[in-house]
C-alpha cells in the first residue's frame, strides 16, 4: 500500500486531505492501494479567522464529520520531526512516539503567533491564536465584571494594528461597552498599513466611531499586573493586553534544506511541490507560492483553501504518474471586519475600496459563517465535490 500523509488540519491541511481523497475517487483508486492520513494535534478543524468573535461555539468542526465519510484516516498527535531521507514523520500520539511513513507528504502545519521576549508578555498577555487562546481570553473577559473597580479593569490594549489586531480591537469595543476603553497600538506609523491608502480612511472612521484609541509608532516595553508600558514611557493601566503582532510559519519548516522567506515559509513551485524535493508538497501559511505573475500567496484562508485543494490533488497525481495542475489565482480581495460599524471590502492587490459599512459586513458574515466551512451534512459526494481543484469566484459583494 502507498501512503499520502498530510500534516495539519487547518484550512490548507483539511482541504488537502479532502482534495487527495477526491483525486483518488476520480482516478478510481481504492483505499486498499493508497491510504490518506491526516495528522492533527486534536480532533477539530478550527475556523481560526473567527477567534476574535464573542461566540466561539460554532468555530470548530469535528474532523470526523468530514473525514469519516470520505475514508481519510485521522491521527491525533503532535508532529515532532520529519525524516526526509527515510520519508517518515515522527509524532507524539497518546504520550508515545510513533513513526508514520509516507510516499507523498503534504506539509500544512500553518503558522503561529510570533511572541517576542517582552518582559511579562508570556505571563500576563492574551491572544486569539490558537483556539485555546481565544477561549482563555473569552473566559477572562467574562470574569472582569466580578472584579473590584480599578483604573484598568475595563481597559483593553490590543497590540498590532494589522488585520487581526483591527478586527480584535473593533470587536472588543463592542464587548467591553461604552464604560470600557479600547486602545490599539503598533510600531507602524498608521493603522492597517498593509491595507493601502484607499481603505485606511475607512478603517480610521470606524475606529473613531467605535471609540477605539490608537497609539501608533510605539512598541510595548513590558507587561505587568497593572497593564503595559510603551516604548514612549507611557503606562497604560489595562487588565487585558491582547497580542496580535505578527505571524510566522511552523518552525518545522526548518527541516527542509531550502531557503525560506522572512516569514519562515517554504518555497514551492506552481504545483505546490517544495523546491528541490521529489515527494514533499507544502500548502497554506507554511508555503510561499506565486499565485500570479508577480504576487506571492498571503497567510489567509483565501489562499490556504485553494492551495490545499490543489496540493492534495497533486500529491495523488504525482504518486500515480498523472499530470499535475498548476495553481493560479487571478483575483484578490480583502474583507476586514470592523465590529458593529460594519466592514470594508477591497479588491485588487492595491486594495481599492469596493464596499464598506453594512454592505461589506454582509459579505464578511457569509465568508466567516458559510463560505470557508466544509460541507457539514456528512454527505460523501458533497464533501468530495467541494474539494475540486478549481478557483472559486470572488465572494459576493453587496451594495
Amino acid at each position: 500500500m502507498q501512503r499520502i500523509l498530510i500534516l495539519g488540519a487547518g484550512f490548507a491541511g483539511l482541504w488537502a486531505a479532502v482534495g487527495a481523497a477526491r483525486a483518488l475517487d476520480v482516478f478510481g483508486i481504492g483505499p486498499d492501494r493508497v491510504e490518506v492520513t491526516l495528522v492533527n494535534r486534536d480532533a477539530w478543524h478550527g475556523i481560526r479567522v473567527r477567534n476574535y468573535e464573542a461566540d466561539l461555539d460554532a468555530i470548530r468542526v469535528p474532523l470526523a464529520s468530514v473525514l469519516d465519510p470520505i475514508g481519510v484516516r485521522l491521527v491525533e498527535g503532535e508532529v515532532a520531526d520529519i525524516d526526509l531521507a527515510q520519508r517518515s514523520v515522527r509524532c507524539a500520539v497518546l504520550g508515545a512516539e510513533t513513526a508514520l511513513p509516507y510516499d507523498r507528504l503534504v506539509f500544512a502545519l500553518g503558522s503561529g503567533l510570533a511572541r517576542p521576549a517582552i518582559p511579562g508578555l508570556a505571563e500576563r498577555g492574551f491572544d486569539i491564536d490558537p483556539f485555546a487562546g481565544a477561549r482563555r481570553l473569552a473566559d477572562h473577559l467574562a470574569g472582569l465584571g466580578g472584579r473590584p473597580a480599578s483604573p484598568g479593569r475595563d481597559t483593553v490594549l490590543v497590540v498590532g494594528a494589522g488585520l487581526t489586531g483591527i478586527e480584535a480591537a473593533t470587536e472588543m469595543a463592542d464587548r467591553i461597552g461604552q464604560a470600557g476603553r479600547v486602545i490599539l497600538a503598533d510600531h507602524a506609523p498608521q493603522v492597517g498599513s498593509d491595507m493601502g491608502v484607499s481603505a485606511r480612511p475607512v478603517i480610521e472612521t470606524a475606529l473613531a466611531a467605535l471609540g477605539v484609541e490608537t497609539r501608533m509608532g510605539v512598541s510595548v516595553a513590558a507587561v505587568d499586573a497593572g497593564g503595559a508600558t510603551l516604548s514612549t514611557g507611557e503606562a497604560i493601566p489595562a487588565a487585558t493586553v491582547i497580542w496580535c503582532a505578527g505571524m510566522r510559519a511552523s518552525p518545522l519548516t526548518a527541516r527542509f534544506p531550502v531557503e525560506r522567506d522572512r516569514l519562515g515559509r517554504l518555497p514551492v513551485d506552481p504545483t505546490l511541490k517544495i523546491t528541490g524535493r521529489e515527494a514533499e508538497f507544502a500548502v497554506g501559511d507554511s508555503a510561499r507560492a506565486m499565485v500570479d505573475d508577480s504576487h506571492a500567496s498571503v497567510m489567509s484562508c483565501q489562499h490556504s483553501r485553494p492551495m490545499g485543494r490543489f496540493g492534495g490533488h497533486n500529491a495523488v497525481a504525482d504518486l500515480l504518474g498523472r499530470p499535475l495542475l498548476p495553481l493560479r489565482i487571478e483575483w484578490y480581495t480583502t474583507i476586514l471586519d470592523l465590529g458593529s460599524w460594519g466592514a470594508v471590502y477591497t479588491e485588487g492587490w492595491d486594495r481599492q475600496v469596493a464596499a464598506q459599512g453594512a454592505a461589506a459586513k454582509q459579505t464578511k458574515q457569509i465568508i466567516n459563517r458559510q463560505r470557508i466551512y466544509p460541507p457539514l451534512t456528512g454527505d460523501r459526494r458533497a464533501i468530495l465535490d467541494a474539494a475540486a481543484p478549481v478557483i472559486q469566484a470572488p465572494p459576493q459583494r453587496f451594495r
